[in-house]
């Protein structure tokens, strides 16, 4: 029935989809298995894309020719850059999704993907030999041949559902678990573990006092997430933010005795930076109220997400609560939220390129890994499918740098330290982060994707195009001065000194109050030159003059990092038998084997003279 795949990918959420979609794109045969081909690309928790160093990690994925900000774009209710006041390495594209247009796109684009094939089934098994993975075997006792299998299985592994004191399996309200694949693992010496994530109650929109609410509309010039050209939706949607109260909390409390996560029924560690609603109060019992983010799911439905509201208390508990929160009065519960506890599998047991250390041909990517949310899963989806189709090619593994990608950060952070809670991104844990903003994730990946073939020439062209612009513009502000007369009631109006003789344009877009825009007028020559170029040019050069010295020297520390960061350790090297290295040195570096220098210093307990033992050892 089937023939031997190249590659197998099994789930179908946002890691699994851009496997798929990568891996397909550059000519490799894939099958796509999921459980029901009616929740391909389900956003199973919030109807939102990006957010704080999230939004960054779409608009990577869109660089390297991944389908995430594309899907995004055409899905979109409202988009917002957050922290805009503040500097540009904290600007954070995010946008509200179309939840059921976001998987009908999603459905769509990989249906018009050549070389992916699709079967509604569960995987309950891997196929092997000689510590390889050769297929997989399905619940209906299928055995399906291939080259590589990524696994994406999200919240799937032996899923328990719980709400209060109801506790029954489960990969998604409604959906069964998938068993058997932990199972196997383990008793080929991998390490699982649980955790645990949670979602709020969705109610209907009509039953809502919106008057009681504050408004929360998008940018007034709408964002985008995709590089590539096409026309966005026209109009965006209203959110609104409301708040919990005194009375909320008292009602929650009294549910307590009966809560999941209370009562220890739920093993796993849940997210630090997204608590639930009774956690928020059991840890910050001096605050009397907490934001509610009321954020519709769809042009055409009247489900609404309670963002801020996420529970496992009884449902009865619950639906008393909520209608104690301004504006939910007359609420009507569609569905109450729940927690659910999983499998995954530490990720310290992969090499940088995800496939696994002890099963050759094997990749894990998404919640398998510990990680939480959709932009997390969606660039391990793609760098796992990307990594799949270069082994079986024998081709070079993608490894992105710490240095050149958020993407990068969130695969060495995994890999190297490994996550006991469920891991989230944040611009904190970026060293690098002023070089990985949103604006040049074009300029930093495009390339890379051209090379691989997953982005093409014209794509290419204009991020070239885009580059030599900005550099045209900051030229022409470093060679052209403008005179008192023209700009000094600018200045005056912007707070900041005016000038008494004439300064190269360079100097005063440097200073801090000044932008573009308040010298646009002052110069008609300068008026003329921007014209000619779009908003994100301009964006990119204005960036450019500001940071410049900031720029110089964050790529000289880079730089001084090359040397380590480039060092290749062969795999098969013995620490053990370096008995100059400390005794937990030499067991972390036997556990992790990293790939290079650069990932050895990153190593928790490997210390900076345990890293000098190892240069002077590899002669350097």
């Amino acid at each position: 029935m089937f023939n031997k795949y190249d590659i197998i990918v099994v789930g179908a959420g946002h890691a699994g989809c851009e496997a798929a979609a990568a891996a397909a794109n550059l000519g490799s045969r894939v099958l796509l298995i999921t459980m029901n081909m009616g929740t391909i690309a389900q956003m199973s928790c919030n109807p939102a894309m990006g957010g704080v160093a999230k939004g960054q990690i779409v608009r990577e994925v869109d660089a390297l020719g991944g389908y995430s900000g594309i899907i995004s774009d055409k899905t979109t209710l409202q988009f917002r850059m957050l922290n805009s006041s503040k500097g540009p390495a904290m600007w954070s594209p995010r946008a509200q999704i179309d939840r059921m247009r976001f998987a009908e796109e999603w459905r769509l684009m990989l249906e018009q993907t050549p070389n992916v094939d699709f079967w509604q089934d569960t995987v309950v098994g891997l196929l092997t030999n000689d510590g390889k993975v050769t297929g997989v075997k399905t619940s209906l006792g299928i055995e399906i041949a291939c080259e590589a299998v990524v696994l994406t299985n999200g919240t799937f592994l032996n899923g328990q559902i719980h709400i209060g004191e109801k506790r029954f399996g489960g990969g998604r309200t409604g959906e069964k678990a998938a068993t058997g694949i932990t199972e196997q693992l383990v008793e080929m010496g991998f390490e699982a573990g649980r955790m645990k994530t949670g979602t709020p109650p969705r109610v209907d929109g009509r039953s809502l006092d919106y008057g009681k609410m504050e408004e929360q509309w998008g940018d007034e010039i709408q964002g985008r997430f995709s590089y590539t050209d096409f026309e966005l939706p026209k109009d965006q949607r209203c959110c609104w933010i409301t708040y919990t109260n005194s009375e909320v909390h008292e009602t929650l409390k009294e549910g307590f005795e009966q809560s999941p996560m209370f009562t220890g029924r739920i093993k796993g560690l849940g997210p630090r930076y997204c608590p639930s609603i009774e956690d928020k109060i059991n840890r910050f019992a001096e605050r009397d109220r907490h934001q509610i983010f009321v954020e519709p799911e769809g042009w055409n439905t009247v489900e609404i997400y309670v963002n801020g509201f996420s529970t496992s208390l009884p449902e009865d508990v619950q639906y008393r609560a909520l209608t104690k929160i301004p504006g939910f009065e007359k609420a009507k519960m569609f569905r109450p939220g729940y927690a659910i506890e999983y499998d995954f599998f530490p990720p310290t047991q992969l090499k940088l390129s995800l496939e696994t250390k002890k099963l050759n041909n094997l990749y894990f990517a998404g919640q398998i890994n510990g990680t939480t949310g959709y932009e997390e899963a969606a660039c391990q989806g793609l760098i796992a499918g990307i990594n799949a189709h270069q082994k079986i090619n024998q081709k070079e593994d993608l490894i992105l740098k710490r240095s050149e990608s958020y993407i990068g950060v969130l695969i060495d952070d995994l890999v190297t330290k490994g996550t006991e809670e469920p891991y989230r991104m944040f611009t904190s844990r970026a060293e690098h982060r002023l070089l990985l903003r949103q604006d040049n994730a074009d300029i930093r990946l495009s390339p890379i994707g051209h090379a691989l073939g997953l982005i093409s020439d014209d794509r290419l062209k204009k991020v070239d195009a885009k580059i030599e612009n900005a550099d045209t513009i900051v030229s022409y502000l470093k060679s052209t001065s403008i005179n008192p007369e023209k700009v000094n009631a600018a200045l005056e109006a912007a707070g900041t000194p005016t000038i008494s003789q004439s300064v190269k344009m360079f100097q005063l877009i440097t200073r801090p109050q000044i932008t573009f825009e308040n010298i646009r007028g002052s110069d008609q020559s300068f008026d003329e030159m921007l014209s000619g170029f779009d908003l994100e040019t301009i964006e990119q050069a204005e960036i450019k003059v500001k940071y410049e010295s900031y720029f110089e020297k964050e790529l000289e520390i880079v730089e001084k990092m090359k040397r380590m960061e480039d060092h290749i350790i062969n795999s098969e090297f013995n620490y053990l038998n370096l008995v100059s290295l400390s005794k937990e040195a030499r067991e972390k570096l036997m556990k992790i084997k990293p790939r290079t220098l650069g990932q050895a210093s990153r190593i928790s307990g490997v210390s900076p003279s345990d890293i000098s033992v190892l240069m002077v050892h590899m002669g350097r």
